[in-house]
């Protein structure tokens, strides 16, 4: 199987310091800060990131798990959300949201709940953060005139 990599470079302290990160394809290089982790300053954080990893994964785990049942999905989006908490242990990912929706023709509702649980459970990022405290997911299964 495949390896990847990415980068972070950080210089200063923690609060006035600042890094960039990159993906090892070179395809994504951002700036991050204290303020764009844990305020709402410009740039990235490591959150965001795992988020759309997570999004990304289970998209693909979506279609994959629609496809062993013979589905094909004429789109599918998904939304995950990353929250940042305090616990004793300091920050901690306490929470992410996963929010989907997909069009595909001839799957009912609670076939399409199903599977979309399924891919939840199989999907590689959503097994790498098994140590977050939750993940929800909300799956709608929408009509093919609405563009998502």
């Amino acid at each position: 199987m495949a390896t990847r990599e990415a980068s972070a470079r950080w210089q200063g302290t923690l609060k006035e310091g600042s890094g960039q990160l990159r993906l090892g394809s070179g395809v994504f290089e951002g700036a991050y800060s204290f303020p764009s982790r844990f305020e709402n300053g410009p740039g990235t954080n490591p959150e965001e990131l795992i988020a759309a990893a997570h999004a990304g994964c289970f998209s693909m785990a979506l279609s994959a798990v629609l496809g062993s049942e013979g589905h094909t999905a004429q789109t599918i989006h998904t939304t995950a959300k990353v929250h940042l908490g305090a616990t004793a242990a300091g920050p901690t990912i306490t929470r992410i949201e996963l929010e989907t929706g997909a069009n595909v023709a001839g799957l009912g509702v609670d076939d399409f709940e199903r599977l979309a649980q399924s891919a939840k459970a199989g999907c590689l990022v959503s097994r790498a953060l098994a140590g977050v405290a939750t993940i929800t997911l909300k799956a709608t299964l929408v009509d093919a005139a609405i563009d998502h």
